[in-house]
């Protein structure tokens, strides 16, 4: 069976559909992944066989996507969330296909077209790697889910291998998309007084900007999640979808600091279920960021996190969804 993934050119959009596209290849269909060039890098070598469509680099578009269903002819086009032309394209040619979230359903007004909003793609399932304790209540009771376990996919880039000494390890990261020099280098003055290890992924701030550290901080551009979740106590981050499953995963618990896009829906979410703590923009100072550490790390927050973490362990495996993509052609 031949299947064809689409995604936005961002790493908290390809990197969710990499576990089920690896999957499937490993279930011996040939798998392609219609994505922008600057996903390529980390997509080379896993067999999928990533090509940009068309002139796109970032979105993909109905127009786009059309010329390439005609000359691969695919039997399966898993789409994902943030890009409602490629549905579009496959219903417009006969493919059939499934929407992959990224996680909880997002809200109006984040730049992104739900895609119960189109009435040409409404209907199609959805792969949803959001445990259903967090999802959006609407979405559980209208839409058509197929449950996947979220895996952590962190690329092929960077360096891996940590060396954590015994101890409290606190995460930091704003992700690949948020973040300043300043206020990265306002949490590591307000967790680096704490007897904690502190490793922060600096993300798209230089890691110079930030300037000198404390022997207890650490600073990278880019972190192997997948690798350091066993090590973490409490990740500090921006409310991004796979850092927040990331964590749950794992049953670490989140002080999460929301800036823009789905991140002030996943933060409370969070909150909601007891797993974290929330910052709003207003409130986010060293202090307060500490404070909250501290209580992520001695209150029930943990537990509220390991009871999600044991919600995803039971979600059917990459490799169990992979099995049933033939029911959907």
């Amino acid at each position: 069976m031949r299947v064809l993934f689409v995604s936005l050119s961002s790493a908290g959009h390809t990197y969710p559909l990499v576990p089920l596209a690896v999957a499937a290849r490993d279930a011996g269909h040939e798998v392609r992944f219609a994505v922008g060039e600057g996903m390529h890098p980390a997509l080379e070598g896993l067999g999928v066989r990533p090509f940009r469509v068309a002139d796109s680099f970032y979105e993909v578009y109905a127009e786009d996507m059309e010329p390439e269903l005609r000359r691969w002819r695919p039997d399966l086009v898993v789409h994902g969330w943030g890009v409602p032309g490629a549905a579009v394209a496959a219903v417009r040619a006969g493919v059939p296909g499934l929407w992959h979230g990224f996680g909880r359903m997002f809200p109006d007004g984040i730049g992104l077209e739900p895609p119960a909003r189109n009435a040409e793609t409404r209907g199609r399932p959805h792969i949803d790697i959001c445990p259903a304790s967090l999802q959006d209540k609407e979405f559980l009771e209208t839409e058509e889910r197929v449950p996947l376990r979220p895996v952590p996919f962190s690329g092929t880039h960077g360096p891996k291998g940590w060396d954590v000494s015994p101890g409290p390890v606190v995460y930091v990261t704003l992700g690949t998309a948020f973040g300043t020099p300043e206020l990265l280098r306002m949490l590591i003055d307000g967790l680096a007084v704490t007897a904690a290890r502190v490793v922060v992924a600096a993300g798209r701030v230089a890691v110079e900007e930030v300037g000198a550290v404390p022997g207890n901080v650490t600073v990278r551009t880019w972190v192997d999640q997948a690798e350091l979740w066993p090590h973490v106590d409490v990740v500090v981050h921006h409310g991004g979808s796979g850092t927040t499953l990331g964590a749950l995963g794992a049953g670490v618990p989140q002080v999460m600091l929301p800036q823009g896009a789905d991140q002030f829906a996943n933060a409370e979410a969070v909150a909601a279920a007891g797993a974290g703590l929330r910052l709003l923009p207003g409130e986010v100072t060293a202090g307060a960021v500490a404070g909250c550490v501290a209580e992520a790390r001695h209150g029930g927050y943990r537990d509220a996190a390991r009871a999600i973490a044991e919600e995803i362990a039971r979600m059917p495996s990459p490799r169990e969804v992979a099995r049933r993509l033939p029911e959907f052609v």
